[in-house]
């Protein structure tokens, strides 16, 4: 028989959807958004149900396996003394590559290094780059094998040092045997609001893609000298309550940027693991972000 089609955010009503941004980013837990769904007349088997199909699949998005002979990937440690003392990441090249390639550092979303942040750290390997995508749980273990166990590990964190590991990793990255020197970062979700951070702390970053991501200190944007493609989502009320300050001090700053924010798009609308995927908008905007790093990386 053949597979079921996977649902998509259409699937869904719109409330769902707010309650499921609610949870993934840890406001309500999992009572609270079963108890937010009775109260749109859903029953307990079917807010389940929900959930459940809301839950990433990372084996049907799969695009690169991880033993792809055309990469080389595998998972190393880094040094971070600002921070939790050792990092640790996971770096993919393009296999058989003797000529110098550029940088893009790899930041995931509020569950760490999941499968398919790695999934994506090769989709760009695959494009001509060193990736390198580091795990904020890694003090903690690492990533526990599954998202609600990875939600609530990320709360214990001491973000002042998950800040500096990060920036620990772009130090090792830049370090890394085969690469050209030039960097460019990108991340979703809350690795989008790091790699608005990293510009502010990193003098030597090209290009900057934060997805969905929450603005850099304000006070501290005149620090960018990255080039910025700002990627938001249409229907992402919480995280574009900040995009109008942020452009305002980037236009201040002078800094160079561009807002792409394709029509009809949740938060996670890259993250094909998910409903909230949008396939046409997300292909925009990895073909948007290949693009810049292909420009600013390689001259």
């Amino acid at each position: 028989m053949p597979d079921k089609p996977r649902k998509t955010a259409q699937d869904f009503d719109p409330a769902v959807m707010r309650l499921f941004d609610q949870y993934v980013h840890g406001l309500i837990d999992r009572r609270g958004f079963l108890k937010g769904t009775s109260g749109l007349a859903i029953s307990a088997a079917a807010a389940t149900g929900m959930l459940a199909a809301l839950t990433p699949d990372f084996a049907a998005a799969q695009q690169v396996k991880p033993d792809d002979a055309r990469l080389k990937a595998e998972f190393v440690e880094f040094e971070s003394p600002g921070g939790h003392g050792k990092g640790r990441g996971y770096l993919a090249r393009p296999a058989g590559v003797s000529d110098p390639l550029p940088l893009v550092l790899v930041v995931h979303e509020n569950r760490g290094l999941n499968p398919h942040i790695e999934d994506v750290a090769r989709r760009i390997a695959l494009a001509g780059f060193i990736a390198f995508a580091p795990d904020a749980l890694f003090p903690l273990g690492g990533y526990p094998g599954d998202e609600d166990s990875a939600r609530a590990l990320f709360q214990q964190l001491d973000q002042a040092k998950t800040r500096e590991d990060m920036l620990a990793a772009a130090a090792f990255l830049a370090g890394v045997e085969g690469g050209n020197g030039r960097m460019g970062a990108i991340g979703f979700c809350y690795g989008g609001a790091i790699v608005n951070f990293l510009a502010t702390r990193l003098p030597g970053l090209r290009a900057a893609v934060p997805f969905y991501g929450s603005a850099a200190p304000l006070a501290d944007v005149g620090r960018i000298k990255a080039e910025l493609l700002v990627v938001l989502a249409s229907g992402d009320e919480r995280v574009n309550a900040g995009w109008p300050a942020y452009e305002q001090a980037l236009k201040a700053a002078g800094v160079t940027y561009r807002l792409l924010q394709p029509a009809d798009t949740l938060h996670g609308f890259n993250n094909d693991t998910t409903p909230r995927y949008s396939e046409a908008a997300a292909a925009v905007a990895w073909g948007e972000a290949i693009a810049l790093f292909n420009r600013t990386l390689r001259e």
